[in-house]
């Protein structure tokens, strides 16, 4: 290519023309089998999810606050899960792989309200537990529903504001030469790697919103179920201690895989050499947490 044409080709994602390479499939066979467990999983996904959110709308007892952030969680697996699945299963099915540069950023940008949103969320579920255990008395008023519904309408609100700052930031970026994604879904670190001009300043702003979206809220779950295990410890029933720890627990694993996997993700930025193993990281964040999220909080 002539310098000419490099310099031609320089141009923002918006106008680019991406190709997503999802999985090694060289049978037909084989790709059908893929598409077979992605539907299967989406399915029961959205099914589990969705009884979820009928048990809590239907069942006059679990109008309660730890359930109303649990259908809200609901919600956000919903979400995650339809914004990267279907798009594959469809390029499978049409044995295509390009992908419009809208609809590129289009889901990068909700990937990361989802997943932004989740962050606070879980949040904000560990300080309602903290609240439960530590200070039943105060509990209902600490927890109203106006409370409820703004802790929820403030974490969509960052959720929404650090998802547009990277959408924004991503396409101040030029692109040229190899316009194939190693991935399954439109996702930063892979993005990262097709840009020819410098990424420092977007990696810097991936570090200043790791720092406030994963670090912070985890240190305070952290704290939160410090507090909580305190708490617990002083219960002088064997059944109070029972009915306390579970109540925690669910929580505790979910918050354990959805940042174990977070944090393996984003924090290398998806290097070339490891792009491989983030098919498999992204196949736990996107589908394999939100199928274990309702059979977790279900037992």
């Amino acid at each position: 290519m002539s310098l000419d044409d490099q310099r031609s080709s320089r141009i923002p994602l918006i106008s680019r023309k991406l190709r997503l390479s999802p999985f090694a499939v060289e049978t037909e066979q084989l790709q059908s089998m893929v598409f077979v467990v992605f539907l299967f999983a989406y399915l029961v996904t959205v099914g589990g999810n969705l009884s979820i959110l009928a048990a809590i709308f239907i069942e006059p007892k679990l109008h309660t606050p730890m359930y109303f952030f649990l259908g809200n969680l609901s919600v956000l697996d919903v979400g995650c899960i339809t914004v990267t699945v279907p798009s594959m299963l469809a390029r499978l099915l049409s044995n295509k792989r390009t992908i419009p540069n809208g609809a590129c950023l289009t889901q990068l940008f909700f990937f990361h309200l989802l997943a932004g949103m989740d962050c606070f969320l879980l949040t904000v579920m560990a300080y309602d537990r903290f609240l439960a255990i530590c200070q039943p008395l105060t509990y209902s008023t600490r927890m109203s529903q106006t409370v409820q519904r703004i802790l929820v309408a403030v974490s969509w609100a960052l959720g929404f504001t650090n998802a547009l700052n990277h959408t924004i930031a991503l396409n101040t970026l030029n692109f040229c030469g190899p316009n194939v994604i190693n991935h399954f879904y439109c996702d930063l670190p892979q993005l990262f790697q097709l840009s020819c001009s410098s990424t420092q300043l977007n990696k810097l702003l991936h570090f200043v919103a790791a720092a406030f979206m994963a670090v912070t809220p985890l240190v305070l779950i952290t704290v939160s179920y410090a507090h909580v295990a305190a708490a617990v410890l002083q219960i002088r029933s064997v059944e109070g201690r029972k009915k306390a720890f579970s109540t925690c627990g669910s929580h505790l694993t979910v918050v354990c895989l959805f940042y174990g996997t977070g944090i393996f993700n984003y924090m290398r930025l998806g290097s070339e050499e490891s792009s491989d193993k983030d098919k498999g990281v992204g196949v736990f964040n996107t589908v394999i947490n939100p199928i274990l999220n309702p059979l977790i909080y279900s037992l």
